[in-house]
């Protein structure tokens, strides 16, 4: 295959540890399947503000623009507390989410057998979990107007928007029901249609949505606060889970706690499909920058590792080598490596972010 083009943006704190070890796995590909990239990074979040004064460059939102795919690590760190709001690291990866128009955020929850007992919850209620959870993200309650700090007689009055056009929700539906048709084929809608119009309208049109093109699909709807509750309860009754900016904030952090471990969770941010077909797409773990143990080799790399797999499996079309590469990763976990954040077990010498990285490069060649 021609080379594909990746844009790394390693970021702050714990990042660019993590994304050396991305590096190794790309390597591999290249040598060992066939799968050459065209790989450029820069900088964002702290490290472009350090270098440029923006947490952003202009230049380096250009090239984002036309990569097949982004691959971030994290960005924030304490030193930028003090910073001017416009400034904070955080706006660099809000710019490239907004800029790209990323409206589909894919959160997946896996627990990986070897983990399950990292988990809060009983053994068999995660074990082989394997959901999706498709938030919308530009638009909603975090971008609606109007919004802001008022006064009201003698006290301060704060207004948020909760907004959606049928043409927003529309595509995020769509987007749900193409990711089910590759899974389990099953859709569950959360809302609050019984308080909220938005709400009301958001059923509507995934309703419309599944009627006019996704009716093989199996959908059902569900109040988002039932939706939390179901989540802990029995979340293995889910595939896939679509729902709006706010409830998908909620939803994706409680699902992925029943991980056990931040350090062990991608995402994946598309949007509408470039000329090649394929979707812009930015790809992050969910953990932040811990610049706490940056430096220390304690990172986990495995969430950005995964972050990666997606970016095979959904901008590169290279699902099977994304499976080789989460079944390697399963290998790895179940022979016993851990990294300082999975230490639950007593007498196991922890690896380091370094040493992870090697582990699964060297489970990648007893592959083939």
């Amino acid at each position: 295959m021609g080379k594909s083009s990746l844009l790394i943006l390693p970021g702050d704190g714990i990042g660019p540890e993590v994304m050396v070890e991305v590096r190794k796995i790309i390597d591999w590909f290249g040598s060992n399947r066939g799968l050459d990239f065209d790989v450029t990074e820069d900088l964002v979040g702290g490290a472009a503000y350090d270098a440029h004064g923006t947490p952003l460059h202009d230049e380096t939102m250009a090239k984002a623009l036309l990569v097949d795919a982004v691959l971030l690590g994290a960005v924030g760190g304490p030193k930028y507390d003090n910073l001017d709001f416009s400034l904070k690291p955080e706006r660099g990866l809000l710019r490239l989410r907004k800029e790209m128009d990323l409206y589909s955020n894919l959160r997946p929850a896996q627990c990986f057998d070897a983990l399950a007992n990292f988990s809060s919850l009983k053994t068999e209620v995660v074990s082989g979990l394997d959901i999706m959870i498709v938030r919308e993200l530009t638009s909603g309650i975090y971008f609606g107007e109007p919004r802001g700090i008022i006064t009201e007689g003698n006290e301060r009055v704060g207004i948020n928007t909760q907004r959606y056009t049928e043409s927003e929700i529309e595509r995020v539906a769509r987007s749900a029901f193409e990711l089910a048709k590759r899974r389990g084929n099953k859709v569950c809608s959360m809302e609050k249609a019984n308080v909220m119009e938005s709400g009301v309208l958001w059923r509507d049109t995934v309703d419309k949505v599944h009627q006019a093109d996704y009716s093989e699909v199996e959908l059902s709807h569900m109040y988002a606060d039932a939706g939390a509750m179901q989540l802990c309860r029995w979340p293995k009754q889910f595939d896939v889970i679509v729902t709006d900016n706010l409830f998908g904030d909620i939803l994706s952090d409680t699902a992925a706690m029943l991980t056990g471990s931040l350090g062990m969770l991608p995402s994946a941010s598309l949007g509408a499909p470039m000329e090649n077909g394929r979707p812009k797409a930015l790809y992050e773990p969910v953990h932040g920058s811990a610049p706490d143990i940056a430096g220390q080799g304690k990172a986990n790399p495995i969430a950005c590792i995964l972050s990666f797999a997606m970016a095979l499996r959904y901008s590169f079309d290279e699902g099977v080598e994304a499976d080789r590469l989460e079944q390697s990763i399963e290998n790895v976990l179940s022979k016993g490596a851990r990294t300082h954040d999975l230490l639950g077990e007593e007498g196991i010498t922890p690896l380091s972010t370094s040493e992870m990285g090697d582990a699964i490069v060297d489970a990648l060649t007893d592959s083939i």
